[in-house]
């Protein structure tokens, strides 16, 4: 099968560069290595601080170009020493589940925030042309230290992509999206197995919304900042969104289930909804179909001419959050699970495919 101009271009890309995936041992990573392996990569590192989920991504993949590299992004020389000769770097790094970031607030901002500094300082030390840092909607008004942390970790990507300016050595640029679905600590594996079990499934509150997001097309999101981004530029995917409740039925439709439903309130530093870009940041963004491109704000400190200039655009514009956007019902977040490896291997095995 011939390949696609956008595999052509990725081909081009990557064929015979080095590339770092920081936290290559999560879901990103081996999607990511997924995708780019057949692109005629010189190197490949995986960066993890997990030696037992490297040896099982090594005794899997069994591709000598895939490096494996033991450190964390809290210590800057085991950062530095899988950074050195790297030509592009993902930085997907980081603590992610809100609750344990809510009672560990300062390992999520060693991690999130003095980790990412190290990354991108790393980055720029050793020349790497293009830097990818993947971001969360919960970083947006963020209420949780998850969000404040990834928030922060935005802000220190772009006060050095403004220091580089346009002709710096390096680009750095960020993604934000949603829920992936199925990724590792997630809702739906969570219903999955309580479903298996004949639990009753634990919803927080039913009409909670979130963005629904399959892990490819966040991969795509990744792919496509790394290919179109410049100096200090924001990717937002657009993505439709569903309640909590109509995810839950969902899933009991398909696995053809009536275990209740059990509502036990939100959790440690939820909110009702998530927020993928601000007013603020619409008016500015550029409009890319599947996708919003927002520019790095190059202002510097000297802020006098912008006491007496206002904008009037941001008035009649509303944030883009999961209450917002495209509302999924019942059947159509049912054909949207079916379409995950994921969940089709787990109704397989229910024998209910």
């Amino acid at each position: 099968m011939s390949k696609s101009a956008w595999e052509q271009e990725l081909e081009a890309e990557f064929s015979g560069k080095k590339v770092l995936i920081t936290g290559g041992t999560g879901s990103f990573g081996h999607e990511f290595l997924s995708l780019i392996r057949p692109y005629g990569c010189a190197e490949i590192r995986v960066f993890s601080r997990d030696e037992l989920k490297q040896e099982q991504m090594r005794v899997s993949l069994r591709d000598e170009r895939v490096k494996f590299y033991i450190g964390d992004v809290r210590d800057r020389a085991s950062v530095d020493a899988a950074m050195r000769g790297v030509d592009f770097a993902f930085h997907a790094a980081a603590l992610k589940q809100v609750p344990s970031c809510e009672f560990f607030p300062m390992q999520a901002v060693a991690t999130n925030i003095s980790g990412s500094h190290n990354v991108v300082e790393s980055a720029m030390a050793h020349g790497v042309k293009k830097l990818v840092c993947l971001s969360t909607d919960k970083a947006v008004y963020p209420v949780n230290a998850m969000g404040m942390t990834k928030a922060l970790m935005e802000k220190v990507t772009l006060a050095a992509a403004r220091s580089l300016g346009d002709n710096g050595a390096s680009t750095l640029c960020s993604v934000r999206y949603g829920n992936v679905m199925c990724s590792r600590g997630s809702v739906i594996p969570l219903f999955i197995q309580q479903i298996r079990n004949g639990n009753s499934l634990t919803l927080t509150v039913p009409e909670m919304t979130r963005f629904l997001l399959p892990l490819a097309s966040a991969i795509h999101l990744v792919a496509f900042a790394f290919k179109h981004g410049r100096q200090g530029d924001l990717f937002v995917r657009k993505a439709p969104a569903c309640t909590v409740a109509d995810l839950a039925q969902a899933l009991l439709n398909l696995f053809e289930s009536d275990v209740p439903l059990n509502v036990i309130g939100m959790r440690h530093g939820e909110k009702l909804f998530e927020t993928l870009a601000t007013r603020e940041e619409l008016v500015k963004a550029e409009d890319l179909g599947d996708y919003l491109r927002i520019p790095m704000d190059d202002r510097d400190l000297n802020y006098g001419k912008y006491f007496t200039e206002g904008r009037t655009e941001e008035a009649g514009i509303e944030d883009y959050t999961s209450h917002n956007t495209e509302r999924l019902d019942i059947p159509a977040v049912e054909k949207l699970l079916l379409s995950l490896p994921e969940v089709g291997e787990e109704l397989r095995q229910a024998g209910r495919l």
